[in-house]
């Protein structure tokens, strides 16, 4: 489906869609019945929300709602594609609402505690010298996603979201950002609940959200978008720093996590971590900020740091 045709549309409070000024096709994938928000909830005394603490040692910002995004990019541009930015910020934003809402609705229904929100830095262009935010000290590379745990914040490239968009389509911006989001759940957990495959167990929480959301009226499918959404684990690959095989796992794993938190909710993903039939990628969180990191800069591709590592670099 092409870029410029965008159908994968939140059904309330359609803020940022809007702003494309295109129609969105009423068709819901047959699923519902077995998304997160349907699932039983897990037991609230095995599942414990620990909420990554700053480096002065206080909680993270007692908020229950997602920042508004900021953004280093142009006010508008038109891409290769046809793609403007004006549309592609309406989906990014539509994406974070969906997933947030996701997330703060059904927080109770699995974790102890209040659900906290990342802060949201947005878009960026890591193409453009100087202007891409940082992470522990180091700017955030091109053609790539990131959860930054030093200061809890979600960020992604623009070149990533436009490239990926013209090839997979317009689910590809949600697919990035329920992900990240993912990672900053995992942030927020007790590190006995995050899998050695933490971008995997990404992928299941990033699923689980986003038809949790679908279950909830909150997000709609028309015909293809879960073909869509599957293509993005699998295709992409190597072409791009955000979906490496190396630290993300193989087209194989990615589509079975994903399908996992699609049909098992977040109470499987969870359940997930641990199980040897199934948590057999090992990925190494970092500890330190190392320039020399696969593809340069943060260590973009490693993630899930634990509530004692604060000062951690980006993950994606």
């Amino acid at each position: 489906m092409p870029a410029t045709s965008p159908r994968f549309r939140p059904t309330r409070a359609r803020l940022g869609a809007a702003t494309a000024g295109l129609a969105l096709a009423a068709v819901l994938t047959a699923c519902g019945s077995t998304v997160a928000g349907t699932v039983a909830a897990a037991d609230p005394g095995t599942v414990t929300n620990t909420v990554r603490p700053t480096t002065s040692g206080t909680t993270a910002r007692p908020t229950t709602a997602a920042s508004t995004p900021t953004s280093t990019t142009p006010t508008d541009v038109t891409f290769d594609n046809g793609l403007t930015l004006t549309e592609l910020r309406g989906d990014l934003d539509a994406a974070v609402t969906v997933t947030d809402t996701f997330w703060s609705t059904h927080w109770s229904d699995y974790f102890t505690g209040a659900y906290v929100a990342p802060t949201v830095t947005g878009l960026y262009d890591g193409l453009a010298a100087g202007t891409a935010p940082t992470c522990g000290g180091e700017p955030l590379e091109a053609y790539n996603a990131f959860y930054c745990s030093a200061d809890d914040s979600l960020a992604w490239d623009v070149n990533l979201i436009v490239d990926g968009s013209a090839q997979i389509g317009d689910s590809f911006p949600y697919l990035v950002i329920a992900h990240e989001w993912g990672h900053a759940v995992q942030a927020r957990l007790d590190p006995s609940l995050v899998a050695a495959g933490y971008e995997l167990q990404a992928d299941c929480l990033g699923a689980a959200a986003l038809f949790g959301a679908a279950a909830d009226g909150t997000l709609q499918f028309d015909e293809g978008d879960t073909r869509e959404l599957v293509t993005s684990l699998s295709a992409l690959g190597d072409e791009m720093a955000w979906a490496t095989e190396a630290d993300h796992g193989d087209s194989f794993q990615r589509v079975g996590w994903f399908d996992l938190g699609r049909t098992g909710g977040v109470p499987a993903c969870i359940a997930a971590a641990g199980d040897p039939a199934r948590d057999t990628v090992t990925q190494t969180p970092p500890l330190t900020v190392a320039p020399s990191a696969p593809g340069g800069g943060p260590e973009a591709e490693m993630t899930a740091t634990v509530p004692s590592e604060p000062t951690a670099p980006p993950t994606s």
